[in-house]
């Protein structure tokens, strides 16, 4: 009798994970997502086929065509030529290039969210999607941005009614909750692996500190990217991005953008808007062994105040200099990328309150929300022309600009960003790369460096800060 009111039990329980999956009542949906062990071997044999069928659909394949611009160069292979100016030092050619990877559809209407080293390409670039059904549409960029690595596309033509995903609240997940990884994996076509959460918050693998990852091993291998992560109601809980690989295959660690982050950005970008990171007015760093050491911490983690800005958010806030904070609006944070990510998705208008240890005592501070000044029309300028800096975008060392690339640095003018077929991304200048000094020169704003870059020069010399490196280039004029 035991035996079969326990056989019973497992059929409820498996019916029930069906037709949540299948959107049937948010009862059943409550009752799916109580996190139980399967109460018999029995209750293994269920599928995750409903879940499948509602979401697959919804994810498509992404086919990218561009024309890119080359340079070849008699020198491709020579180290210091290699040091200074990277693979594109030479002549210019052009060439097709092609990548696949994969979509999610999250609205009828035809939007898409990928990851932008998905469709990264030149000027010329063609998008095609490929949904599950095997209609095929072009695709239109309606807005990408590196440091997030997320893109959203819109579907040109079509009935305007397309399958799509809804968004789960990524906060609630919790290590050990089951996912599935659908995608297309090395061309083969739509895919789908499970798995569970491994770790949430991750930020080891970041680039930028607006990116933190869902850790899972659900087998996320190249294509998948831009892929989707769902929960066991058949919702989007996260945009596959990367894994780490010492072979080029999945070993079971994979790492998937969250969607409370994907779906502010996605929302910023069919507004028409750019996403904003809340201005805190303040550079946080990770605690370290020694800093933990130094501000008597029991724990290596949190973020750390190290410098403030008179007037920013922060300061007028009531945080100090030395300030460690270790928790957001009551979720833990283990690091600066974390704090920034909580303050990203809460939003510029709202307050979010930090849990911070101050002398060994925990306070709690609201910080108010807001944007970063905007810079006058003399801060911030687009250089062009035969000089070094064709291509890049300069900025005036504003407090804002500080905070929002970490620098340290209070003269000088910053490289807030390089299009990438201008003489300065060939030449490898980067966002953050500080211009310090060019020839005798002393830079100290943006319009001193536009007035110097118009003068023709045989050699440039020119001296730039990266992560506090000095670097003295000679390039030819």
């Amino acid at each position: 009798m035991l035996s079969t009111r326990v056989h019973v039990l497992a059929r409820l329980l498996g019916v029930a994970v069906v037709l949540a999956g299948l959107g049937f009542g948010a009862g059943f949906e409550a009752l799916a997502q109580k996190r139980e062990p399967p109460p018999s071997r029995d209750a293994l044999q269920y599928s995750y086929a409903p879940i499948v069928k509602r979401a697959a659909p919804a994810v498509v394949n992404v086919y990218v065509r561009s024309r890119v611009r080359t340079f070849a160069s008699p020198f491709a292979n020579d180290p210091f030529f290699q040091h200074f100016f990277g693979d594109g030092f030479g002549l210019p050619r052009e060439r097709i290039q092609s990548s696949l990877g994969s979509g999610v559809i999250i609205s009828p209407d035809g939007v898409i969210v990928t990851n932008t080293h998905v469709i990264k390409g030149g000027k010329e670039t063609e998008i095609r999607v490929a949904l599950s059904d095997k209609r095929e549409f072009d695709a239109r960029i309606v807005a990408q941005d590196a440091k997030t690595d997320l893109a959203v596309l819109k579907i040109e033509g079509g009935t305007g009614n397309f399958p799509y995903l809804d968004f789960a609240n990524s906060d609630k997940l919790e290590v050990g909750d089951i996912v599935l990884a659908i995608g297309n994996p090395f061309g083969v076509g739509q895919t789908v692996t499970s798995g569970i959460i491994s770790a949430l918050t991750r930020t080891e693998m970041a680039q930028s500190d607006s990116q933190v990852f869902i850790q899972t091993d659900a087998a996320i291998n190249p294509g998948n990217s831009g892929g989707a992560l769902v929960d066991m109601t058949g919702r989007l809980v996260g945009i596959n991005t990367m894994i780490f690989s010492q072979t080029g295959g999945s070993v079971g660690i994979g790492f998937a953008i969250p969607s409370n982050l994907v779906r502010l950005y996605a929302d910023s970008a069919i507004a028409g808007r750019k996403i904003e990171r809340p201005w805190v007015g303040a550079q946080l760093e990770t605690v370290t062994r020694e800093m933990a050491d130094g501000l008597s911490l029991d724990r290596i983690s949190g973020a750390v105040v190290t410098r403030l800005t008179s007037d920013g958010p922060a300061s007028k806030a009531g945080l100090d200099l030395g300030d460690v904070i270790i928790g957001v609006d009551g979720f833990e944070v283990a690091d600066s990328h974390s704090v920034h990510y909580r303050l990203t998705t809460r939003g510029i208008g709202n307050k979010s309150r930090l849990r911070v240890i101050r002398k060994g005592k925990i306070i709690e501070i609201d910080l108010p929300l807001v944007a970063a000044p905007k810079p006058g029309k003399d801060d911030v300028r687009n250089l062009s022309g035969n000089h070094p800096f064709d291509g890049a975008r300069v900025s005036n060392i504003l407090p804002s600009v500080a905070d929002e690339l970490n620098l340290n640095e209070t003269d000088g003018v910053v490289i807030v960003a390089v299009r990438s077929d201008g003489i300065a991304a060939r030449l490898g200048f980067q966002p953050g790369d500080v211009i310090v000094q060019i020839g005798e020169q002393k830079i100290d704003d943006v319009v001193s460096l536009d007035k110097i870059t118009r003068e023709p020069h045989r050699v440039w010399r020119v001296t730039i800060k990266r992560g506090g490196r000095v670097m003295n280039l000679q390039l030819a004029g």
